[in-house]
């Protein structure tokens, strides 16, 4: 599948737009495209409690999955500026849930696979290795 950056890292911005930043003034937009070829977009939306504020890359997995489900492919994050934003930490194990350790990533030096961002990375198998016998 090629993935046509310059039109993902489009739609992120244009997402961006739309987020609610009152607090930290940061716009951030994201875009993905899906295994199955589809487009999907978010914005962060920001809270004055900061610990409720949610992220665009989680707008973009609750969209993956009120969308019917699948796996992301490549994703685009960027400020309100249109340049690439790197997923924080919190999100990055967001979007390994939903796209693996494949999933590309756009930064501001190229892509990175999802696995280079976030090595080591806790997945449903350390669940099911580690979880204790039910009793």
């Amino acid at each position: 599948m090629a993935i046509e950056w310059a039109r993902l890292r489009a739609a992120a911005g244009e997402a961006a737009r739309h987020g609610y930043a009152p607090y930290s003034r940061l716009l951030v937009g994201a875009a993905a495209l899906t295994a199955d070829g589809r487009l999907l977009t978010a914005c962060n939306v920001e809270n004055a409690s900061y610990g409720l504020t949610l992220c665009a890359e989680c707008g973009l997995v609750s969209m993956l999955h009120a969308g019917g489900g699948g796996r992301l492919e490549a994703v685009s994050i960027v400020a309100g500026d249109g340049e690439p934003l790197l997923p924080c930490g919190r999100c990055r194990q967001l979007l390994m849930e939903a796209g693996g350790p494949s999933l590309l990533v756009e930064t501001a030096t190229g892509t990175a696979r999802l696995a280079d961002l976030l090595p080591a990375a806790f997945t449903g198998d350390d669940l099911e290795e580690r979880r204790e016998p039910p009793t």
